[in-house]
């Protein structure tokens, strides 16, 4: 059984919590211009539609305001309060988004050497520097797809002018592409896989397809090791 993360985006103000139905309501009213409109689109009745802009704008202030009759009769149209709730709960939703994206990619492997807290485990990928619990000898090391950075063959710096300790070459395998962001799986070595998120102008400028090589880096402290109970 697979078991992925999962969020629902939820905004608190005082003793009112504004999710996903609240936005979709605000949205509704201003389509439509009014609270009928609103509550006959949603399918919500119009005093269960109205109860709930009262709770909310007894929190965050006033969210509606009545247009005026005249020969197009009157309305309702939301406060810039209300356009500033919805902006709000798009950021926190796209912020959740990129959380539940996050993968993590495992190597498993045995520490060599150690400099303070961080340890060289050989792996069948080769060798990766950690932070690696002080007592462990037998060792998983998870690296988040975020920490990954790709760049070219031709471009990649040397190691020792940057912080990205930690460098594989590999190609890529598969591509997942939204709006914004891009998940590239990679094959390494002995049939390792790694996971990068970037975002689409990254995915573009490198021109990465199923097939391309490419090297895949990421620090020392972005890797963590935790030790294996080798007792079973």
């Amino acid at each position: 059984m697979g078991i992925e993360k999962d969020f629902s985006t939820k905004l608190s103000a005082g003793d009112v919590t504004i999710d996903r139905r609240d936005v979709e309501m605000l949205e509704a009213i201003d389509r439509q211009g009014s609270m009928h409109g609103a509550a006959e689109e949603l399918g919500r009745s119009y005093a269960r539609l109205q109860n709930r802009i009262v709770e909310l704008e007894a929190e965050v202030g006033r969210l509606t305001e009545r247009k005026r009759g005249g020969r197009g009769g009157g309305g309702t149209r939301l406060t810039d309060a209300a356009r500033e709730l919805r902006r709000r709960f798009d950021r926190h939703a796209t912020e959740l988004d990129g959380a539940a994206t996050v993968t993590e990619s495992v190597f498993t492997g045995t520490v060599d050497e150690r400099t303070g807290e961080l340890a060289t485990v050989e792996t069948t990928a080769g060798s990766v520097v950690a932070l690696v619990p002080h007592n462990a000898r037998e060792v998983q090391i998870s690296v988040r797809s975020d920490a990954v950075v790709l760049t070219d063959p031709d471009e990649t710096p040397e190691p020792d002018g940057t912080s990205l300790r930690n460098r594989f070459a590999g190609t890529v395998t598969a591509v997942e592409a939204g709006e914004e962001i891009a998940s590239v799986t990679l094959s390494l070595a002995e049939g390792v896989e790694i996971e990068a998120l970037i975002t689409r102008s990254s995915l573009e400028r490198l021109e990465l397809e199923p097939g391309r090589s490419v090297v895949a880096s990421f620090k020392a402290t972005a890797a963590r090791g935790a030790g294996l109970d080798s007792s079973g």
